[in-house]
């Protein structure tokens, strides 16, 4: 817990005495592949969620323009080395969430599997209709023990499918293009076959809530889909819930002029989000060496800048979240975040507080369900970040609509918005990358 909320503060504060931060199986069509030489696919990333309705992981692919996909007459063996050379290039580890990589078989053979990140990658493998088992299945040991972990679609009419499935971490079945009868006994199939490593099934396109019901009523561990933008929030008024309007005040407080007494005394009205912030200054993952007892203490090692930080995403907490919370909680994130990281890019030099507060906060009237400029009314932000969330103007707004686009994968203004804030798809495509694990690795643990 403590090694995140490093991450979210960015790094060890300072002393007090110096005190003065889709989908696969099959593969969708409008999924088209682009040489990675002329750089022009996007990443898209995918919920996926666990038993207990809690974001596990994400399932990753790349989309680029049909248009030139045609004219180049690509591949999916192509296809998969660009999604991987992608993954590849980023820095971050999923060492908190499961990325699920969808690959057809025919490109096991790629060097850039082999250099894949091993912790917590899943391969969801779609068998070409030329796979041969006593081929494949060496290749699918071999993964196995570099660490990858292996899914296979069910696909019962392809040769390979008998000896891969043995093989496999995951039993992968497309819910939504196969009958109740057919995912029922697949299920049953699957768990029933001998093996000595942990098995688990994943669903995928899950159209609605009752299909989710049934897959899980048979046992099915992940579940990806339409269903979860399509299941409501909490019916609750999050605009009158007590937490988020005292984080409110709080915010207005720290961005504002208030005295660090008189903000020490708000936080006492908070006293969950008091112990916090005590608990984490007094952790051994800080090393401080001495105890932190009072609030005005915490404040002035923080800093302002890290604790409006700390609040905004606060503010995105949700006490057992649906699946329309989660989705939420990591959109207002991950905007942020990708705001942050695009910025060190194209605005080096600039800090990076403003950028992530405009992320973040442009999904303020979704979480209170307010207008967002009535909540921003008397709330102290530069003009900069108010120009950007009210009007979409000013230095901000073309990050902003860049991770507005890559958030509802618009793929034609994601083209149009990458090219207005001079940001190649590679780079929106690591941010992405980024932004997806720092979110997953924040929210880990949530109370």
């Amino acid at each position: 817990m403590f090694s995140s909320l490093k991450n979210l503060f960015g790094g060890k504060p300072k002393d007090v005495d110096n005190a003065p931060t889709p989908a696969p199986g099959p593969l969708p069509e409008a999924a088209a592949p682009v040489d990675s030489s002329d750089n022009s696919a996007f990443l898209y990333r995918e919920a996926v969620f666990d038993r207990k309705n809690r974001l596990a992981g994400h399932l990753f692919y790349l989309r680029g323009s049909t248009t030139l996909a045609n004219a180049q007459g690509l591949r999916q063996r192509q296809f998969d080395r660009i999604l991987l050379d992608t993954l590849n290039a980023s820095q971050d580890s999923w060492n908190t969430s499961l990325a699920f990589i969808p690959l057809s078989s025919a490109s096991l053979d790629l060097p850039a599997i082999d250099q894949l990140k091993t912790t917590n990658v899943v391969l969801l493998i779609q068998l070409a209709d030329e796979a041969e088992a006593d081929k494949l299945c060496p290749r699918l040991e071999a993964l196995r023990e570099r660490g990858l972990a292996i899914g296979i679609f069910r696909q019962p009419k392809n040769l390979a499918f008998t000896g891969a499935i043995l093989l496999a971490d995951y039993g992968a079945i497309d819910v939504g293009s196969n009958e109740a009868n057919t995912i029922r006994d697949f299920s049953a199939a699957f768990r029933a076959s001998e093996k000595s490593h942990p098995i688990h099934l994943f669903g995928s396109n899950i159209d609605s809530i009752d299909d989710h019901r049934f897959c899980h009523q048979w046992h099915f561990d992940y579940f990806h889909g339409p269903f979860a933008a399509a299941s409501p929030r909490r019916t609750d008024d999050a605009g009158a819930d007590p937490h988020k309007v005292q984080l409110l005040n709080l915010l207005r407080l720290v961005q504002g002029e208030a005295e660090t007494v008189e903000i020490a005394e708000a936080m006492k009205q908070d006293p969950l989000l008091a112990f916090r912030i005590l608990r984490y200054l007094n952790s051994a993952a800080l090393g401080l060496d001495h105890r932190i007892d009072s609030l005005g203490q915490a404040l002035i090692i923080l800093g302002r800048q890290r604790l409006t930080r700390w609040l905004s995403v606060l503010l995105f907490s949700v006490r057992d979240p649906g699946f329309g919370d989660w989705l939420l909680v990591e959109s207002a994130l991950t905007r942020g975040r990708l705001m942050e990281v695009l910025g060190k890019q194209l605005m080096p030099g600039h800090p990076a507080d403003p950028l992530f507060l405009t992320g973040i906060f442009s999904c303020l009237d979704r979480l209170l369900r307010r207008p967002l400029a009535e909540i921003l009314d008397d709330m102290p932000l530069s003009d900069d970040v108010r120009a950007a969330l009210l009007e979409r103007r000013g230095p901000y707004a073309a990050l902003l609509d860049v991770a507005d686009a890559s958030d509802a994968f618009d793929l034609e203004r994601m083209e149009i918005t990458a090219q207005v804030a001079g940001a190649k798809p590679d780079a929106v495509n690591r941010a992405l990358l980024a932004a997806t694990a720092w979110a997953s690795e924040v929210t880990e643990h949530w109370e």
